[in-house]
């Protein structure tokens, strides 16, 4: 059965250190980074990343006071994207258009508000918003988009843990062959930063990050690593099949030509070296590339010490006979973004199709031994002489696993 091929042709994001591509992408090339510290309720300092995007852009302040930061953050890349993709959005048929968003957890945000509000009236209901069940059903962040943008097609979101970025786009491929949709919005949106019930989990399990300075405190791969720096961000993308983009004359990013999911089935919280192996090679194996054919690993690494550990031993498995396969981290720069996470670390690697160039892991001091790589482009961009295939790993808690494989177009 021969598939439409599915690509990439708009991307919208907003993260810790830059609110479009070519803002993004510059600050992975220049090293920034940009952590700081908040007062998170409950647990005083805390490194974290922020967004700073311009929410009035696309809403209202009463559409913004109704609806939740994930929506915000959804809207504000959902319409980026929109308009990088140089769709004729206004006349197209909006009962065609899916929107897909994988997210890691939705809600729990607006419920601790809500307690914490009603806390200073001796815990009065009256004094609960009749907004809260909108605000916290799982499919707000993708409701919103179709709310502010008149889509009538299907939404939902996608609940995958960390790996709900590439199982977002994972959907939208799916649903575009399929002919279910003509036009897909997907990818991945996090409004972690907003809850106190993550920083404080991470913290119970001794797997949040410390640093006297918060832009070295998530530091994957290096010893001194001690934990996540949760963060905030959104990206999506526009996809379509090969064939429409083509016929409206459409700028190509990348297409995308093979993935895989798995499940761990071993733990809630480790991951399994073994079951992240099977979903590299299967999602290899369904681009018909040969291993060695992958030019670059985005890898998940969170900078937690087991979590890194385990993924590298994964990779070692997999790529040991693949000498120009080179591998980067997106995590220092801005924090774990959970369910953005890995559209955000796509986003910054898909520039290399066109210049050449691997933006740099930084943050590592002095490369633990067990979290060797060959070809770990560390604390400097490199130039190589062509980038034509990217493997994107994703993973998450409850033993989840995604790695989606991505082409350079060339017609």
């Amino acid at each position: 059965m021969n598939r439409p091929r599915i690509v990439i042709t708009g991307v919208g994001l907003t993260s810790p250190n830059g609110n479009s591509i070519s803002e993004f992408r510059d600050n992975l090339l220049r090293g920034v980074a940009n952590i700081q510290e908040i007062d998170m309720r409950y647990m005083g300092k805390v490194p974290a990343g922020v967004c700073d995007f311009e929410a009035t852009k696309y809403q209202s302040r009463k559409e913004l006071r109704v609806g939740t930061r994930a929506g915000s953050i959804a809207i504000y890349c959902a319409s980026e994207a929109i308009a990088n993709s140089a769709i004729d959005f206004p006349n197209y048929d909006k009962d065609r258009i899916g929107v897909y968003i994988g997210t890691t957890e939705h809600g729990n945000v607006e419920t601790e508000n809500e307690i914490y509000n009603i806390s200073k009236f001796d815990y009065d209901t009256r004094y609960w918003t009749h907004h809260h069940n909108p605000r916290t059903v799982a499919n707000n962040p993708a409701g919103e988009i179709t709310i502010n943008l008149g889509i009538t097609g299907p939404h939902y979101t996608i609940g995958a843990a960390c790996a709900a970025g590439n199982a977002g786009l994972i959907q939208a491929v799916q649903m575009l062959q399929l002919n279910e949709v003509d036009f897909a919005l997907a990818g991945g949106v996090s409004e972690s930063i907003q809850t106190f019930g993550i920083f404080a989990g991470f913290k119970s399990q001794g797997a949040l990050a410390k640093h006297d300075d918060p832009n070295k405190a998530s530091r994957p791969f290096d010893i001194s690593r001690n934990g996540i720096v949760v963060s905030e961000g959104g990206c999506l993308f526009t996809l379509e099949r090969l064939d429409d983009a083509l016929e409206r004359g459409a700028s190509i990013i990348a297409e995308i030509i093979g993935y895989c999911m798995n499940s761990d089935a071993s733990d809630y919280v480790l991951p399994n070296p073994e079951r992240q192996s099977e979903c590299m090679l299967k999602a290899v194996r369904s681009s018909g590339l040969a291993l060695s054919d992958i030019d670059l690993i985005s890898t998940h690494a969170t900078s937690t010490p087991q979590g890194d550990i385990q993924e590298c031993k994964a990779i070692r498995e997999v790529f040991q006979n693949c000498p120009s396969t080179y591998i980067n981290n997106s995590k220092g720069f801005i924090g774990h973004a959970m369910g953005a996470a890995g559209a955000l670390e796509l986003a910054g690697n898909l520039p290399s199709f066109r210049d050449n160039t691997i933006h740099p892991t930084i943050n590592i001091d002095t490369l633990d031994e067990e979290c060797t790589l060959n070809n770990l482009v560390i604390n400097h961009p490199l130039k190589v002489d062509s980038i034509k295939y990217i493997l994107n790993n994703s993973f998450g808690m409850l033993g989840i696993n995604s790695a989606l494989v991505l082409k350079k177009y060339d017609e």
